[in-house]
């Protein structure tokens, strides 16, 4: 059974529809991040769940029980935001206890409770500190601490890490997911980083045009997005896209692709005879100087370092353009200017999608 169920839920703002019959369900224990594109209802659907706002249609389960008309203090949440939101007044040690305080319990309650959640989020030593003191980092810490030291039956968090410097992100990345299971809490995490999806989901929810477009694991989503829209939305260069026509034979389905005949493997005989997408994500691309076999040749145009990997722009003799990545030390093997170069990819890398609704064309089992 679901702890948290979200069941067809919409939500309008005169005639703009932001959520339009969104469901998701949610166990006990299990992180899952709300992911999509600046304005497409993320943070309104945590707001709908906190009860700071009410949904048109639809219903809100929390452990089984209808949330729709309970108000935001008996729902047993936990809630932290991207700009912190603590109290300047009041020093670490009481923005934390602000949550148990309004719930009356006595002060050695309270103690033991903040000395507790600030131990597991290592800000003990800054607890008598003010937040014009903290750092960001220890800001972000501090909020998180006020979200959990209820012991909340359900976890939000608004993208708590988007407004704290790159190192502590990167950090915080590896070091969330130990935290909130340590906390064994159930958790919505709103994002736009899908890096970030990635590494603290168990499950991602791509939130898009309204809907969910897609729920699964983080591998699965990345592997075999459902539409042309999820696959561009996870990536960073993003995945190249061709338009081809596959054809269908009793040896399996076929394309076209950069002036080489290729073979679909597991691609169902549906996806031929009309005009498809084909996907490849610039990591499966193979580069190298020197013609090998099944290589094929192209134009190296230019190397871009990003971070600690490089995209090559390609040019491929169908006069079509291609981003590959690789690691910086690859890319070292890569003289400035324009020079030939022979690139290999794996048929079952490939992606198709319909070239007219986006939607994933899926490989036959």
């Amino acid at each position: 059974m679901s702890f948290l169920s979200i069941d067809r839920v919409t939500k309008k703002f005169r005639r703009e529809t932001v959520l339009d019959a969104v469901s998701l369900e949610v166990a006990k224990g299990e992180t899952v991040a709300i992911f999509g594109p600046s304005g497409g209802g993320k943070t309104i659907l945590l707001r709908l769940i906190a009860g700071v706002l009410d949904p048109d249609e639809g219903d809100i389960r929390i452990d089984g029980k209808s949330v729709v008309y309970e108000p935001p203090e008996t729902r047993g949440l936990g809630m932290a935001f991207q700009n912190f939101a603590l109290y300047p007044h009041l020093s670490a040690f009481d923005n934390i206890a602000s949550p148990l305080r309004a719930l009356g319990q006595s002060e050695s309650e309270i103690k033991s409770g903040v000395g507790r959640v600030a131990e597991l989020l290592q800000i003990d030593h800054v607890l008598t500190h003010l937040p014009k003191a903290l750092s960001n980092g220890q800001k972000q810490r501090t909020s998180l601490a006020r979200a959990l030291v209820r012991g909340p039956k359900l976890l939000l968090l608004d993208d708590p890490l988007r407004n704290v410097d790159a190192k502590l992100r990167y950090e915080m990345r590896i070091e969330l997911p130990r935290l909130l299971k340590q906390a064994n809490a159930t958790v919505l995490y709103v994002t736009q980083d899908y890096k970030e999806a990635m590494a603290l989901g168990d499950r991602i929810a791509v939130l898009d045009d309204n809907r969910f477009a897609q729920i699964d694991t983080p591998s699965e989503i990345y592997r075999s997005p459902a539409s042309t829209k999820v696959a561009r939305l996870l990536g960073d260069p993003t995945i190249n896209l061709r338009q081809v026509r596959p054809s269908a034979s009793r040896d399996g389905v076929f394309v076209e692709l950069f002036g080489q005949t290729i073979k679909l493997p597991g691609f169902p005989a549906n996806s031929a005879d009309r005009d498809c997408l084909l996907g490849l994500r610039p990591e499966h691309i193979k580069v190298s100087m020197t013609e090998i076999a099944a290589s094929q040749p192209a134009e190296l145009d230019a190397v871009t370092p990003l971070n600690v990997r490089s995209v090559l722009l390609l040019k491929t003799t169908d006069g079509g353009e291609l981003l590959a990545s690789c690691s910086e030390a690859e890319a070292a093997r890569f003289p400035r200017g324009h020079r030939q170069v022979w690139l290999t990819i794996a048929p079952e890398d490939l992606l198709a999608f319909d070239a007219d609704s986006g939607e994933r064309i899926g490989s036959a089992d």
